[in-house]
């Protein structure tokens, strides 16, 4: 019925990683997004969510994260009709250094400041949106 997805708003001394999704990719292609994935049917288990998007991110970007806090959630249908729910949470960097390790699902990496990403006309508004409400869990 949907597909569930989860994304990290990851921060490195006061800046987020970003990722360019491969060309490859059916949804979003070459564009600017949070590092996640989909959940996967793995047998039952707790904390779901936390272990698939430190996975995803490991697996997509090679780094651990740590001291994961829920953002939001939306809804949206992807180009081919999917239904996804779509979870962020705003995770802290713990270890490694970003690089695009999955090359069938990431281009690039690049860290950006709050400002710098409200400011590039090629990020998606959601996106924009989605940093903001990450920057005020920081300061918490």
């Amino acid at each position: 019925m949907f597909i569930v997805n989860v994304e990290g708003a990851i921060n490195k001394n006061e800046k987020w990683l970003l990722i360019r999704r491969s060309k490859k990719e059916e949804h979003a292609g070459g564009q600017l997004s949070l590092v996640g994935g989909k959940v996967e049917v793995d047998g039952t288990s707790t904390d779901v969510l936390e272990k698939t998007l430190k996975r995803e991110i490991f697996e997509e970007v090679g780094i651990e994260v740590s001291n994961l806090k829920y953002v939001n959630s939306s809804f949206f249908v992807t180009d081919s009709g999917l239904n996804v729910i779509d979870i962020v949470f705003q995770c802290d960097h713990e270890s490694g250094e970003a690089y695009a390790k999955c090359l069938d699902e990431v281009d690039d990496v690049c860290w950006m400041s709050t400002e710098e990403i409200l400011h590039n006309s090629e990020i998606p508004i959601y996106l924009k949106e989605n940093i903001k409400l990450a920057e005020k869990l920081i300061a918490v």
